[in-house]
């Protein structure tokens, strides 16, 4: 080594880089409280930072001189040049990949916050988002790899060697990657065909649950018994599925009661009627209470019809419902209660009725 004096200058670089990034992260910190884009690069670009830095520092302080001039020296001052470049370039992909989600994280902060009728377009905007800049960290990733294999020589010509055969190379990886393709295609297509969206209220293999994540290859359903249901993108393209939320949140709540034939419907429709007014679940604005059907075991069928801002409060505002009747009429009206008739000799004699008559 001919430049001892080089080692504690880049050392003292290194440092004073690290000192710059922290004194730059701290500010940002302070500052995070009242503009959301710092908090989100301290999150996310911090160690990214650190270490772009580091090499930075390395790149301008390292000369070859550091190392000598003999030839195995030289060889190590190659090696070591190469080495951090390959740093670099990694470094600087990663605080490009990490500083693209921090933007990404200040817009799908506010449209989180989005509610009511806009609520459905801000869905869709955040699950177009969430697979655009995957998509666009997978492309930095890639050219970021290619540019490291590209700085071997070995690798240049090998690349040379692949681009003469691309044409039967390109059959037999479009061949081979056919299903991750088609399956990569599906989620772009239910992203922006606004098939499907993140928080959508979906049905699927007869289970009832939210989207809680949507990738380019697989789509992860959060059911309402906090189980996880991941199917792959292009069950979606390819399955029927329901989706309550296609249009919009809101939903209706249905509930069946099946009771006797002497229950009052127009005082129980007054009553439902009071008790959703001073329910918060329900958004005042359709509800009914009809007789729908006359079942064969000598009851009738009550629906009771209300909406509801969301799924979850659909959910709550039913079970409400079905208690509050089934309290209503209990207390209320107890000869409306479900009840089965029996026909038998002793009951027909008892109301006059002759069997020989009623045979003829």
């Amino acid at each position: 080594m001919q430049s001892p004096a080089g080692w504690p200058i880049l050392a003292i670089a290194v440092i004073g880089s690290v000192l710059l990034v922290e004194v730059a992260r701290r500010a940002l910190n302070r500052i995070g409280r009242k503009w959301a884009l710092a908090r989100h690069l301290v999150e996310h670009c911090t160690w990214p930072a650190f270490a772009v830095a580091v090499v930075v520092a390395c790149n301008l302080v390292i000369s070859p001189g550091m190392f000598g001039r003999t030839v195995a020296e030289r060889s190590l001052a190659a090696s070591v040049e190469h080495a951090l470049g390959l740093v670099t370039i990694a470094a600087v992909t990663w605080l490009i990949v990490q500083a693209a989600y921090a933007l990404t994280d200040v817009v799908l902060d506010r449209l989180v916050q989005v509610e009511g009728e806009r609520n459905r377009r801000a869905r869709r905007i955040m699950t177009q988002i969430a697979l655009v800049r995957r998509i666009a960290s997978a492309a930095f990733i890639v050219i970021a790899l290619g540019a490291m294999l590209f700085s071997f020589p070995q690798m240049r010509a090998l690349g040379a060697g692949l681009l003469a055969s691309a044409g039967i190379a390109g059959a037999i990886v479009g061949i081979a990657a056919q299903p991750t393709i088609g399956n990569a295609l599906a989620g772009l297509q239910l992203a922006f065909s606004d098939a499907l969206r993140l928080d959508d209220v979906v049905v699927v293999e007869k289970e009832w649950g939210r989207i809680e994540e949507l990738t380019l290859t697989y789509v992860v359903l959060r059911l309402w018994d906090e189980r996880r249901l991941v199917l792959p993108v292009s069950y979606f393209t390819q399955n029927p599925f329901e989706n309550w939320t296609r249009h919009g949140s809101r939903v209706l709540a249905v509930v069946y009661l099946r009771v006797d034939w002497s229950v009052p419907v127009p005082k129980l429709r007054e009553a439902l009627y009071a008790f959703l007014q001073d329910n918060p679940l329900w958004d005042q604005k359709d509800w009914t209470l009809q007789v729908t059907d006359v079942l064969p075991n000598g009851l009738v069928e009550l629906r009771a019809l209300m909406s509801a801002a969301d799924s979850p409060s659909s959910w709550d505002l039913k079970c409400d419902v079905r208690e509050f009747l089934v309290e209503h009429v209990r207390e209320n009206y107890p000869d409306a209660l479900p009840r089965f008739r029996v026909d038998t000799p002793e009951t027909r004699a008892g109301m006059g009725w002759d069997d020989d008559r009623d045979r003829r």
